[in-house]
């Protein structure tokens, strides 16, 4: 699903509401010097994979264009970073008849310079911001308190991850290095290895809470890209594989960790099985001839793609994989599991001769309690004994 509508789709992110309600963040510019650039919030349909045509509501960026945007995981803080070099803070506020967005003040956030990369930890308690002038600050939120400032990080930042449980942060460099952070600890602690004639590119870890590894692509001189992958108990790397078999622009994991999906600079996408690393699903031409570089981003609960180009604008992709287990479904099934039981218990009680004795056994049956008594109100079978 294609949304036309009048400017450039920048960035975006999925907005997770309760409920699995979802909502679509863009940023977008516009050619005419006259208009100002906004943040636009469309609703999202999960029954026909689309989005609304109209926004729930829009707000306008005072200057510069919209550069790269963050959803707090509750999904009630945004935040901006502009082509001005300032990164704004947002608030949505949903009610029942309405839908907004606040601007808030943040002084600590003003004037930090573009910012290439703007990323919320899992459990939303950091911000990590990276700068095209290569300055990683990680602050914690919604303190401020500066956890990390490295002035001198990268050359300039290219992307960056958070790991699962918040206490890593990988990010990697225009001139092809990539670096790991403990993010509590506030120090680096590993640089990750690559040939003199490879570049790495994108980053991601992995979510799946099973497998500890770091997702990197890399450009090799005069061979076809590839994915690599470092073990993150070592942070020493393990295998790769070829998967787009072409450079890839944007790279991301969906929330469950289940699926690795990256886009092309020619308007492909594939999605990876994390299990097996093969591929899944594959969207040829989904936007010919532009790079995938603003959005590439799963839905936070449905097999759902959001991507973004300046040509195509956004588009909705549904994902060809195998459909997941609802709750109803697994809830469904253990009734189902728990009635069979009970139903084969009682099969067993009944037609069972004794409580240790299975149907079918040779042994006698042991004498009935009634028999060895006998019935009161009839006659003595043995009749009167003489005494």
């Amino acid at each position: 699903m294609e949304l036309q509508n009048v400017g450039i789709a920048r960035c975006g992110k999925w907005i997770k509401r309760p409920e699995n309600v979802n909502f679509v963040i863009l940023g977008k510019s516009y050619k005419s010097s006259s208009a100002k650039s906004k943040l636009e919030i469309f609703s999202f349909d999960p029954k026909t994979t689309t989005l609304e045509s109209s926004p729930l509501t829009e707000q306008e960026i005072e200057d510069g264009e919209p550069v790269s945007i963050a959803v707090h995981p509750n999904g009630d803080q945004i935040i901006c970073a502009t082509s001005s070099g300032d990164c704004k803070i947002f608030e949505l506020c949903v009610q029942e008849t309405s839908t907004k967005l606040l601007a808030k003040e943040a002084p600590s956030l003003e004037g930090v310079g573009l910012q290439n990369c703007v990323a919320f930890s899992i459990d939303g308690c950091k911000l990590g911001m990276g700068g095209e002038d290569g300055r990683l600050r990680i602050l914690e939120w919604p303190s401020m308190r500066i956890i990390i400032d490295e002035p001198a990080a990268h050359k300039s930042f290219r992307d960056m991850d958070f790991s699962l449980d918040s206490e890593f942060l990988v990010s990697t460099s225009t001139d092809g290095s990539a670096r790991v952070w403990n993010v509590n600890e506030g120090v680096p602690v590993a640089t990750l290895k690559r040939s003199a004639n490879e570049k790495i590119e994108l980053c991601c870890f992995s979510k799946d809470g099973t497998k500890p590894f770091v997702f990197c692509t890399v450009q090799r001189a005069k061979l076809k890209p590839i994915t690599a992958v470092w073990d993150m108990s070592t942070w020493k790397r393990i295998g790769y594989k070829v998967l787009l078999g072409k450079p890839a622009s944007v790279m991301s994991t969906s929330p469950d960790g289940k699926y690795l999906a990256q886009g092309s600079k020619d308007g492909d996408f594939c999605v990876v099985d994390v299990n097996n690393m093969r591929i899944s699903h594959w969207s040829k031409r989904l936007h010919p001839g532009t790079s995938i570089g603003g959005v590439l981003e799963f839905c936070p609960s449905e097999r759902v793609v959001l991507t973004t180009t300046e040509e195509w604008g956004t588009k909705v992709t549904k994902l060809t994989v195998p459909a997941d287990w609802k709750d109803w479904q697994i809830y469904t099934l253990l009734l189902i599991l728990l009635l069979a039981s009970a139903v084969a218990f009682y099969i067993f009680y009944v037609y069972s001769d004794s409580f240790w004795q299975v149907p079918g056994t040779t042994q006698h049956s042991r004498p009935k309690f009634d028999t060895l008594i006998g019935d009161p109100q009839s006659e003595d079978p043995f009749g009167p004994l003489d005494l």
